[in-house]
């Protein structure tokens, strides 16, 4: 009998079926097995699927080929994370085209508490090499995850600083586990295994073809709190990455240039369009982001004392808020983990009991914090 994860692989290997259908026939039958078990009427009942869909699906046969796949994941020590697991990254969950498996490469922790994305031109002039490493250098003890995307230039540049200054740093990958490109990168890339490491939803085989480059970047944008531009032109897949972001909710800050110069003439455009905050230092990160001193033992006493009858989920909604100025229910929900069906009530439930205040765009914020 085929263990789940032969399944689970199966399910990304039909060409027909990508992520967002794939998302829609687990949330249909529960399991990936079940996909390949249920009868095609009832396959083609759901919503994406159709005809072609459902016989791709029951005509699947390379299971040889899946075979191959998971021992290539054994003996490289690759952890695959598929979408219902409870190690797959809370953020990236809630975004529409999120992959429905993703494999990983070291000491990789999908579920940090504060991930940045740092990214920039392949061509960085010395200007935006000082500041990414100076931004990144006065994050050290903040406990921020630094991503990127292992490209020439300022990817690289915010994974050796990271690196440098013990902050984990994770490479997103437009290409399969069984190769690195740049292949120049592929010390650092050995070094991020111990202090993070690498991410791709690529099986192995696949070339860093041009068209996966884009599909990378919703990773990096999807994965983290915020996306950070360190120079970039008015074109290119830093501002490509930005755009995804925003699009997904998230916060994107930019570092201002020079008036004229190429370099920074996507950053000044990002901002110019009130796209993205202005960021020069980390303190303006940390300002940008809410990102408070990490909760400790002292914080989570205060909480208890002020709002002692609370039920565990609801102090952890108030435990979440004390951190930021205001959140959005969806950014509530990914640095909650609750269930979707379960948050308005316990929001409610605050909003009665006078903890919390609704604003406008179903945001929340703390009364008196």
């Amino acid at each position: 009998m085929l263990q789940e994860l032969h399944y689970r692989i199966a399910l990304t290997f039909i060409p027909q079926i990508g992520d967002v259908v794939a998302k829609g026939l687990l949330e249909q039958f529960g399991t990936a097995s079940a996909i390949f078990t249920a009868r095609q009427r009832d396959l083609e009942r759901t919503p994406g699927v159709g005809t072609l869909r459902a016989a791709a699906i029951r005509h699947f046969s390379d299971f040889r080929r899946v075979e191959e796949e998971i021992s290539f994941l054994e003996r490289q020590q690759i952890k695959p994370v598929f979408y219902t697991d409870a190690g797959y990254p809370k953020r990236l969950q809630h975004c529409y085209d999120s992959p429905v498996m993703l494999y990983t490469k070291g000491a990789v922790d999908l579920l940090a508490p504060r991930v940045l994305a740092i990214v920039g031109t392949r061509r960085p002039t010395a200007y935006g090499h000082d500041i990414c490493e100076k931004i990144v250098e006065e994050l050290a003890g903040e406990a921020v995850t630094i991503v990127s995307g292992m490209a020439y230039g300022i990817d690289i540049v915010a994974h050796r600083a990271a690196l440098k200054h013990s902050l984990p740093t994770i490479g997103v990958l437009a290409h399969g586990l069984d190769r690195l490109y740049p292949s120049i990168h592929a010390a650092t890339a050995q070094a991020m295994q111990q202090q993070g490491g690498l991410l791709t939803d690529f099986r192995s085989g696949t070339q860093p073809d041009r068209q996966n480059f884009p599909r990378r970047n919703r990773i990096v944008a999807g994965l983290c709190d915020a996306t950070l531009v360190i120079e970039s032109g008015l074109k290119g897949g830093s501002l490509i990455t930005a755009d995804i972001a925003s699009g997904y909710n998230r916060d994107v800050l930019a570092v201002p240039g020079r008036i004229g110069d190429d370099h920074s003439a996507g950053c000044l455009e990002l901002i110019r369009q009130n796209k993205a905050a202005l960021v020069t230092s980390a303190a303006d990160v940390l300002e940008a982001l809410n990102w408070r001193p990490m909760a400790g033992t002292v914080t989570q006493t205060l909480q208890q004392q002020l709002f002692p009858d609370l039920e565990p989920e609801a102090q952890q909604v108030v435990s979440i808020l004390q951190e930021h100025d205001a959140l959005h229910i969806d950014d509530i929900r990914h640095h909650s983990g609750l269930p979707q069906r379960k948050l308005p009530g316990i929001l409610l439930q605050l909003e009665m009991l006078a903890v919390l205040r609704a604003l406008p765009g179903n945001t929340y914020q703390l009364i008196n914090r």
